[in-house]
């Protein structure tokens, strides 16, 4: 698989978009993916394996590899550190692989800037309306907690002009494709979608 390089493909959306969803589906169907693992201070939760769901590590190592700049975009939430770490994504793209980071804007942005060559994705509903109907019909979340989100999506939403391709998840098999047809063609060149992410910024600020 190592004829070529991979692409690092970083994919962000508001919640209740399908990002995760989008994400096995395209593993399920093209070998060229794999997914980064994220390394974290927190202490492993029952199932998980160190190297398969996270690297786990000390606050001294974590703090320590990010004075030496062994991370892509690292955070802190929750008194945890959590980080994406260099070596092990190079080391994939090297093998020839896509590597796919499922990240919130902030640290997408630390991505850009680390790696210029990176694919920024990010992924909405077709309208503020259905990402507020997808919302309700979890059936799970309080109004307060849905209006929280869509504030959330509102501030989020400052920061897709950033981002390289939106991607609209209304059908899953057409948008699983389209991401496949994204990031190969970023092999050559990657290329902005600009009026359809202005189009979905303005129509978070008509919602109510």
């Amino acid at each position: 698989m190592a004829d070529r390089r991979g692409v690092i493909t970083v994919i962000s959306g508001f919640s209740g978009t399908g990002k995760g969803t989008l994400m096995r589906e395209l593993m399920s169907r093209y070998d060229n993916y794999t997914l980064s693992v994220s390394m974290t201070t927190r202490e492993p939760r029952a199932g998980e394996v160190d190297g398969r769901d996270y690297f786990f590590t000390t606050d001294e190592n974590f703090e320590k590899m990010v004075e030496e700049g062994k991370f892509i975009e690292h955070a802190g939430y929750c008194g945890h550190y959590y980080g994406t770490p260099r070596d092990f994504v190079y080391k994939r793209l090297d093998e020839g692989y896509d590597v796919l980071l499922e990240i919130e804007v902030q640290g997408a942005l630390q991505v850009k800037e680390k790696c210029p060559d990176a694919l920024l994705l990010f992924v909405t509903p077709p309208s503020a309306e259905e990402l507020k109907k997808r919302l309700e019909g979890r059936g799970t979340e309080a109004p307060d907690v849905i209006k929280e989100r869509l504030e959330r999506a509102k501030e989020e939403s400052k920061y897709i002009d950033r981002y390289d391709y939106l991607l609209i998840n209304d059908d899953l098999d057409r948008c699983t494709e389209e991401m496949h047809s994204i990031i190969q063609a970023a092999h050559a060149a990657p290329g902005r979608n600009t009026e359809l992410i202005k189009t979905i910024i303005d129509s978070l600020y008509t919602i109510h």
